[in-house]
């Protein structure tokens, strides 16, 4: 009885919404292309690809999201923790490597990098502690340590130089790329 009720009403609501006409102008009818990241809005805290995107140091980063397709995913609510290295991160990359993983057949070898700087889930600066595992979207683990002058680093290999919160997680900015462990 109950369903039956609910089914009318959720008719009706459909009804009534697709009678409701607007005008539009010519660009609201214009197909739309790509996803969260299209959207325009400057007055909003930032997500983690708009603070990528908008820092003078993290071009190289934004070039490999786009390559790997990552930019909408990364824009979406999260949370997220991202840990983004800097251009002078990616050119202490052996030579040629950067070039040959922004290669289409690539896109795999990509994506599994860049799954190694995701976590699912914001861990704030004051919520790492030495030792601290972090499973990736990678599905791989990192370490972070922290000294006792709270300096941090990741798999003793990269150090955290800064960070930003975001409105969907938090980036830290880091000096090195993470290279996920071989299979």
């Amino acid at each position: 009885m109950y369903m039956k009720k609910y089914l009318l009403i959720l008719l009706i609501m459909l009804l009534a919404c697709s009678q409701q006409r607007t005008e539009t102008t010519a660009d609201e009818t214009a197909p739309q292309k790509g996803g969260v990241s299209n959207v325009v809005d400057n007055t909003s805290r930032p997500d983690v690809v708009r603070i990528a995107s908008n820092s003078n140091v993290h071009k190289t980063l934004v070039a490999a999201l786009k390559a790997a397709e990552y930019v909408d995913a990364l824009a979406n609510p999260g949370p997220f923790t991202v840990f983004a290295p800097t251009d002078e991160a990616f050119a202490k990359l052996p030579a040629g490597t950067l070039d040959d993983l922004l290669k289409p057949e690539n896109k795999a070898k990509l994506r599994a990098i860049l799954e190694y700087h995701v976590y699912v889930g914001n861990i704030r600066e004051n919520q790492i502690t030495d030792g601290m595992t972090l499973n990736q979207v990678s599905l791989q683990n990192i370490t972070l340590n922290k000294s006792a002058d709270g300096k941090i680093t990741i798999n003793k290999s990269a150090n955290v130089i800064g960070s930003v919160e975001a409105s969907n997680g938090t980036v830290y900015v880091v000096d090195a790329v993470l290279l996920p462990p071989d299979k």
